[in-house]
């Protein structure tokens, strides 16, 4: 047979020879790796334990090498900071003017922000409408002491109306325009303002005149007033309410009371003008003309019906009133007769002169009209 015939391509392996033999080529595979891993494990071993015997010896011949670098460098950095500390010196001044600049501003925005909540917050008992308004301008002289605000007829400020700040009572409204108002102060020397003691509920009048400290006038009463009494308004006249917080009385060197007030422990910027013009306002009309009875008891309830029952089931005494009243007429009838009698008579006698009064017959008998 020829080679031509291909006799060995169509010889034929058995399937249990192949699978055999593929997996020994696996085996041998898979062995070769593991080898190889564990070679270059032990190889990384060898090297890093090399490395560090070589980190420990060349450490400290690193560290006295750039030890000299090292205070080089601290050296120029020394140099370089004297040599600009004018300009930064200078810099760091600038830093510090803005700072206290804004310091300024945000103390002086905290300020006016307390006043603003201590204005806002203020409240009276009963509740009155209130305006508040920015203080734009001041009027003192010797004897005059008033303020313009920047609120006016537009707002409902009207004449008369109290003003507060946000520690008391500040004066009163004395003009309005449009947009401004001016406000009269319990200093200035036309204002009188109607003031009581709280402790001792003595009435005064607070009285300005020109001075940081009015005086109280026109006081009362055994030892009405000590140092450090509270005074407030009385509301008396209607000009204020009661109860607004004035001041704290003090006595003067010349022996007269006077009032330290509240209003002068904090700048007068922000004011808040009570939109009061008298008492009636205070009060709900409404309210008061619809009477509310309280509610029965129930026994007082059953009462009430029981009498209500028995006036119903009563007999109605139409006939018997009638008859007595018919009786009270007959028997008042003679009575009425005999008063007209009299009173003729009487007028008769006091009219005819005294002669003829005393020539005339005896006197008619008792019931009769003389012609």
């Amino acid at each position: 047979m020829s080679f031509r015939d291909r006799p060995i391509l169509e010889m034929k392996v058995p399937l249990t020879w192949t699978a055999g033999v593929a997996v020994i080529i696996a085996i041998v595979i898979g062995v070769a790796l593991l080898l190889g891993d564990r070679r270059e494990t032990v190889k990384s071993q060898a090297i890093g334990a090399t490395k560090d015997i070589v980190d420990t010896a060349t450490g400290p011949v690193n560290n006295v090498l750039a030890t000299p670098g090292r205070w080089g460098g601290e050296l120029m950095n020394g140099v370089r900071d004297y040599i600009f500390a004018g300009s930064q010196n200078h810099a760091l001044r600038e830093d510090v003017v803005n700072l206290q600049t804004w310091k300024d501003r945000a103390i002086a925005l905290e300020n006016e922000n307390a006043r603003l909540r201590a204005a806002l917050g203020l409240k009276t008992d009963p509740p009155i409408p209130m305006v508040t308004a920015h203080v734009i301008a001041d009027s003192r002289g010797p004897y005059a002491d008033s303020r313009l605000a920047d609120a006016g007829r537009e707002k409902g400020v009207a004449v008369g109306n109290p003003v507060m700040s946000e520690r008391g009572v500040v004066g009163r409204v004395v003009g309005v325009g449009h947009g401004v108002s001016r406000v009269l102060l319990l200093t200035d020397i036309t204002s009188r303002t109607p003031v009581l003691v709280e402790r001792t509920n003595a009435r005064a009048i607070l009285t300005g005149d020109g001075g940081p400290n009015p005086k109280l006038a026109y006081m009362r009463g055994q030892d009405p007033v000590k140092v450090g009494d509270r005074v407030l308004t009385s509301g008396d006249g209607g000009v204020y309410p009661r109860g607004l917080p004035v001041g704290v009385a003090v006595q003067g060197l010349d022996g007269t009371w006077r009032v330290r007030l509240d209003s002068d422990s904090a700048p007068i910027d922000y004011i808040r003008i009570l939109q009061f013009t008298d008492f009636s306002q205070l009060a709900n009309d409404k309210d008061l003309a619809t009477p509310v009875l309280p509610p029965l008891s129930t026994a007082d309830a059953a009462q009430v019906a029981a009498q209500a029952k028995a006036a119903a089931t009563a007999p109605q005494p139409g006939a018997v009133s009638n008859v007595a009243s018919s009786q009270t007429a007959a028997t008042a009838k003679p009575s009425a007769a005999t008063g007209a009698a009299k009173t003729t008579a009487h007028k008769l006698s006091t009219n005819a002169p005294h002669s003829v009064a005393a020539s005339a017959s005896p006197p008619p008998a008792a019931g009769a009209i003389a012609p």
